[in-house]
């Protein structure tokens, strides 16, 4: 019988660091290739040795461009790898943008760090930097949705969409009759901007994410809520701060406020997107229009919803502002970005509202804020939160537990084994004890490193 054996490396009683190393044959495989975000433990990792050799994996396949799916790719280059990257050509167009930023951004951390003197390092080092992310950016190897690739050995896979952003895909391998498949991150059915994710109806093994595995999203239309706190911010004279991810997120968020002004639901206001990769990442909306549901017209619209931040010198300056204004900047948990520099500014002000869209993981200043903190860490010091804090949790491209077993309702049979992965341990546990005694299949959470021999028959 055909064996594949897959290795946990991330993603794993976590939503970030998502990373499975797939054994099949000589080859090796690693599907997806994420940084670990949020608490300091999992943090730490990036840091860390990685625990397998860069140089003998053959390839990797990306599922999608978010940093927690593709951000340790620098890294894993660096470290030896010297294989293709496959994903579709969305992913690779967002991976040339997200990657040398993030590099970036690290590079310009741990400058402000040494600069204030407030890192327990001498010097603070950036994790990777610009150059590191671009060195990787060769590697990548567009591969079109649905076309099967043969990697050698029996072993082929081919992407499937997923839905959730532009470009993100469900990857489906195979091993001499063995089928697994990974759902990646996976989208919502009736998500406003994206389309859902395609039908599987068999895979001998799954891996299916659980960010959402232990709740539903709010049935109300996300929109008016939108207006509403925006409205509420005006009357006290304040300034609404939206910490967004760059790829999906903020190009939403900008529809919608397109859509709030144009039905005059919200007044007429200024409304910054400090984030040039996400103006980047905007302008691809244009190029594959096939992949979501908005019109030439209304990705023109969005496009225009926001005056564009580029300098460091204009985002100073909107700190030292006080009229009105909503402000969109990542990073969308909090964790880095432009975002931090608003926080510090606008979170001491009960007039203002900080306004999380999206999930924020265990350990991040989102977090945290969310669950009523009331002060963050913030560049070595403390923070006071004064400000209304909101968040507006069905924006999520995730989808919830009732929409992921709506998808699974497609297998025409049960997988042999089902893992569940990308969810912290409450909500994968959640998941998995609804999929066991709702369509009563054998499901496993597993835990970080621990590898699974998988056998089925030939078929």
């Amino acid at each position: 019988m055909p064996q594949i054996r897959i290795q946990f490396l991330g993603a794993t009683n976590t939503v970030t660091g998502s990373k499975y190393l797939v054994s099949a044959g000589s080859k090796r495989v690693l599907v997806d290739c994420g940084l670990f975000q949020g608490l300091k433990q999992l943090r730490l990792r990036n840091w860390e040795p990685p625990p397998i050799d860069p140089k003998e994996v053959d390839c990797v396949v990306l599922t999608h461009a978010h940093i927690d799916h593709s951000g340790y790719l620098p890294l894993l280059v660096k470290r030896g790898f010297n294989g293709p990257v496959y994903c579709t050509p969305a992913t690779e167009d967002f991976c040339r943008i997200l990657l040398p930023d993030s590099g970036h951004l690290q590079e310009e951390e741990a400058n402000y760090a040494n600069r204030h003197g407030f890192s327990k390092h001498s010097p603070a080092l950036p994790l990777y930097t610009r150059h590191d992310a671009e060195d990787c950016l060769p590697s990548l190897a567009a591969v079109e949705y649905r076309r099967e690739l043969d990697l050698g050995d029996g072993l082929t896979f081919q992407l499937l969409p997923a839905g959730h952003i532009l470009g993100a895909a469900m990857v489906s391998m195979r091993y001499r009759g063995t089928s697994l498949l990974f759902t990646g991150d996976l989208g919502r059915p009736a998500d406003a901007v994206i389309g859902p994710p395609a039908s599987v109806d068999h895979a001998d093994f799954l891996v299916v994410e659980s960010t959402y595995g232990d709740r539903l999203h709010d049935p109300s239309d996300p929109k008016a809520k939108l207006g509403e706190v925006i409205n509420r911010t005006i009357r006290r004279g304040g300034v609404v701060i939206i910490p967004a991810f760059a790829v999906g997120r903020a190009q939403q968020l900008m529809y919608y406020i397109h859509l709030l002004k144009e039905q005059k639901t919200i007044p007429d206001i200024p409304v910054f997107l400090n984030s040039p990769m996400a103006a980047d990442v905007t302008r691809l909306f244009h190029k594959y229009q096939g992949e979501h549901r908005l019109t030439p017209q209304q990705c023109e619209s969005m496009s225009k919803a926001a005056r564009i931040v580029n300098s460091v010198e204009e985002s100073k300056w909107l700190n030292t502002r006080s009229f009105p204004m909503v402000i969109i900047s990542a990073s969308g948990m909090a964790t880095g970005g432009r975002v931090l520099h608003h926080l510090r500014a606008f979170a001491p002000d009960p007039r203002n509202t900080i306004l999380f869209a999206g999930f924020q993981a265990a350990g991040t200043r989102g977090a945290a804020m969310l669950a009523g903190a009331g002060e963050v860490k913030i560049h070595g010091s403390y923070v006071t939160v004064r400000a209304e804090i909101a968040a507006i949790s069905n924006l999520s491209a995730h989808a919830d537990y009732a929409e992921i077993l709506a998808w699974l309702g497609n297998f025409s049979a049960p997988p042999r084994q089902t893992f569940i992965t990308h969810g912290e341990p409450v909500a994968a546990d959640a998941l998995r004890r609804r999929i066991e005694e709702r369509i009563h299949w054998t499901c496993q959470v597993p835990d970080y490193l621990q590898t699974f021999a998988l056998t089925a028959p030939d078929y």
